[in-house]
C-alpha cells in the first residue's frame, strides 16, 4: 500500500507506485482476495454462494454484473437503520448522493473509510508525479470546492454528496497540509449554505491570499468557469470589499460573514494592483495568472462532459497549463493522471491495481458485443474500448458504472485508460445511436461556424430525443454569450445534423422515420437556472455536471429549457 501517514514524500510515493504497477496481475489477485475476506460473510455475498472462496475464477462463477437498479434495495435497507453486514463488514458511516444529473435523481451509494482512504491514496499519487512537473512551494490552493446540503436518512445515516462526504472528513485537511493543497477560504465558507455567497468569497480570499496561491482548481472545470463569469461581474465589488475592509453585504449568512470578516483587513494598495490589472486585461485574457502571480497550473476534471468548458478555461488561464485530475466516480476512484503536461483532450489515467478490482467488457462498435465475457485489467488490448466493471472495498460487486474507456497504452503493466464517454447518454429514436461523444464532436464542429463570427461563443449545451413528434427527431439546445445571425444558426443547425455519422441515424434521417434535427437557443442565464434546479434538490456545486442528454426522468430540466427558447431552427441538411 502506498503511503499512509508521516510527511510527504513524493519520490517515495511515486516510487511505491512504480511497485504496485509492475505486477498488475498479482495486485489484482491480492486486492480480490482482500475484499472478500473481508466482505465474505455479508448477506449479498454469502447468498451467492462464494462459500468463503476468494479466487478469480469463483468469484466470476458467482457474482453476476450487476447496476445501481440490482443494488437499490439493500442500500435502502442500510439507509433505513438495518446494521446487519449487507454489503459490507465494516460499518457504513454515511450515504453518498450522486448528482443525480444523469438520472434526474441523485443514486444512494455506500460510504465508509475505505473510500476516504482511497481518496487521500489518489490525491497523494496525483500531486507526486504533479509536483514534479510543476514545483510547488509552500503556500495554498485556491480551491472553488463547496459542501452540500445533508440530511438524516430514516436510519440516521448522514446523506450528501461523495465530495462533501471526503471534505468533512478528518483525513481531508491533513492530507491537503501534507500536499501544499490547503485551502485559502475558511470552512465556513466551503460548506455555507448558499452557493453565491460561498462563491463571492472564495474568490476574496482568493485574492487576499494571491501571493500564497499555488494553483488554481475545482472539481470539474465548470466550477472553475462560472467562478470567473461571475468575477467579471463583481471584480469591483471585490475591490471594494479589499480597499475598505469591509464585507458586502450581500454576504448575509452569520458564519460565512463572521469567519471572511476575521481576516479581511483594509488593503487600498492590494485593491488598487488589482483594480489596474483587471483594467488592463483584454477580455479578461489570462485573468488568473495576472492576479495569481505564483500559480503553477489550474487543475480539475476536464474529460466527458467537461471538455465544452477548457476552451473557456484556456483563456482565463492564459499562459497556465491546464492539468485533468484524478478519474473517479461517486462510487469509487479508478485512476491517476501521472503525465500532466499532457494536455486534457489527451489526458489519460493509470488504473490503481489495489485501489479496487476492475474488469472490462469489450465494446466493438459499442452494441455488438452486449454479451462478450469481461476480462481482466492486464488482458485489455491497447486501441480497445471496453465498459468498466468495479469491485470495490465498500460494497459493490461486480458493478457496471457505465464508463466506456479506451485504452491507449500501459504503465508497467496496468493500463492507461482514456474517457470516451457515458454508455446509458445515448440520443436514439430508432435504430439510431449518438452517444454523448457524438453529441460533443456534433457541437464542436458547428461551433466552428460560430466561432469565425467575431465575439460569438457557445457557452453550454444540452439535448434531447423527442419522440413525441411525428417522425421523433433530435433537438439541441444552445445558449450563446451574445446575439448570432439566423443565417449562422442555421448553418450550425445543418452542420450539427450532417455531423451526426451512425448509419442508423444517416439512414433513418435519408427515409425520413427520424425527422430534421431542431435547433433551440435559450435566453442568456438559462443554464444557471437548470444548476439551480439541480442546487435546490441537494447537488453540490462542485458535483454538478450540465447533462448533455435530457432523458425523460428529467422533466423539470426540460420545461426549464423550452420555457426560455429565443430562437428556433430545423435543419435543411437532407433536403
Amino acid at each position: 500500500m502506498l503511503e499512509k501517514k508521516g510527511n510527504f514524500n513524493m519520490e517515495r510515493v511515486i516510487q511505491e507506485f512504480d511497485e504496485v504497477t509492475r505486477n498488475a496481475s498479482r495486485v489484482q489477485r491480492e486486492t480480490l482476495k482482500k475484499i472478500l475476506e473481508e466482505n465474505g460473510d455479508t448477506e449479498y455475498l454469502q447468498g451467492l454462494g462464494l462459500r468463503g472462496r476468494t479466487d478469480i475464477d469463483s468469484f466470476r462463477a458467482c457474482v453476476p454484473l450487476v447496476t445501481h437498479h440490482d443494488l437499490e434495495p439493500y442500500i435502502q435497507r442500510i439507509a433505513d437503520g438495518d446494521t446487519a453486514p449487507i454489503l459490507t463488514r465494516k460499518p457504513v458511516t454515511s450515504i453518498s448522493l450522486s448528482s443525480g444529473t444523469t438520472q434526474g435523481k441523485p443514486k444512494y451509494i455506500v460510504f465508509n473509510e475505505e473510500l476516504v482512504h482511497n481518496t487521500m491514496q489518489i490525491y497523494r499519487i496525483s500531486y507526486a508525479f504533479r509536483n514534479r512537473e510543476f514545483p510547488t512551494e509552500k503556500g495554498k490552493a485556491l480551491q472553488f470546492i463547496y459542501g452540500s446540503k445533508q440530511f438524516e436518512t430514516k436510519g440516521g445515516l448522514t446523506a450528501t454528496t461523495a465530495t462533501t462526504n471526503v471534505y468533512r472528513s478528518h483525513q481531508f485537511k491533513s492530507t491537503m497540509c501534507d500536499i501544499q493543497s490547503q485551502c485559502t477560504s475558511p470552512d465556513e465558507v466551503i460548506f455555507g449554505s448558499d452557493f453565491l455567497q460561498s462563491l463571492y468569497c472564495h474568490l476574496l480570499c482568493g485574492l487576499l491570499y494571491a501571493d500564497q496561491v499555488q494553483f488554481v482548481s475545482a472539481t470539474f472545470a465548470h466550477s472553475i468557469v462560472v467562478a470567473f463569469q461571475s468575477f467579471e461581474k463583481d471584480w469591483e465589488e471585490l475591490c471594494r470589499d479589499i480597499k475598505t475592509g469591509v464585507l458586502s453585504s450581500r454576504i448575509t449568512n452569520p458564519n460565512i460573514r463572521n469567519a471572511v470578516s476575521a481576516i479581511l483587513r483594509p488593503d487600498p494598495e492590494l485593491a488598487d494592483s488589482i483594480y489596474r490589472k483587471c483594467e488592463g486585461l483584454s477580455n479578461w485574457y489570462g485573468v488568473i495568472p495576472e492576479l495569481w502571480t505564483n500559480a503553477k497550473y489550474v487543475y480539475g476534471i476536464m474529460t466527458g462532459s467537461m471538455e465544452h468548458y477548457t476552451r473557456k478555461l484556456r483563456h482565463y488561464a492564459g499562459r497556465l497549463p491546464l492539468v485533468c485530475a484524478e478519474y473517479g466516480s461517486s462510487e469509487g476512484w479508478i485512476g491517476a493522471n501521472v503525465d500532466p503536461l499532457t494536455p486534457p483532450d489527451s489526458a489519460t489515467f493509470v488504473v490503481l491495481p489495489d485501489i479496487g478490482f476492475f474488469e472490462f467488457i469489450p465494446l466493438r462498435g459499442m452494441d455488438g458485443c452486449e454479451h462478450a465475457e469481461p476480462i481482466g485489467l492486464t488482458e485489455v488490448q491497447v486501441g480497445e474500448e471496453y465498459e468498466i466493471i468495479m469491485t470495490t472495498f465498500a460494497g459493490l460487486y461486480r458493478y457496471r458504472l457505465g464508463d466506456v474507456v479506451r485504452v491507449e497504452g500501459f504503465y508497467n503493466s496496468t493500463p492507461r485508460l482514456k474517457f470516451i464517454c457515458r454508455r446509458n447518454l445515448i440520443l436514439s429514436i430508432n435504430i439510431d445511436k449518438n452517444t454523448e461523444k457524438d453529441l460533443q464532436l456534433a457541437v464542436d464542429e458547428a461551433t466552428k461556424l460560430l466561432l469565425a463570427e467575431k465575439k460569438l461563443d457557445l457557452l453550454d449545451f444540452t439535448s434531447y430525443a423527442d419522440m413525441v413528434s411525428d417522425p421523433g427527431h433530435y433537438v439541441i439546445f444552445w445558449e450563446l454569450n451574445a446575439d448570432a445571425k439566423d443565417e449562422v444558426l442555421q448553418s450550425c443547425c445543418d452542420c450539427m445534423d450532417r455531423t451526426f455519422v451512425d448509419p442508423g441515424y444517416v439512414g433513418s434521417r435519408r427515409i425520413g422515420t427520424i425527422g430534421p434535427l431542431e435547433l433551440n437557443v435559450v435566453e442568456r442565464g438559462t443554464f444557471r437556472k437548470v444548476l439551480y434546479h439541480f442546487l435546490s434538490r441537494g447537488t453540490s456545486v462542485g458535483q454538478f455536471k450540465t447533462p448533455r442528454c435530457v432523458g425523460p426522468a428529467n422533466r423539470a430540466v426540460l420545461e426549464i429549457l423550452n420555457e426560455h427558447v429565443i430562437k428556433r431552427f430545423f435543419s435543411m441538411a437532407y433536403y
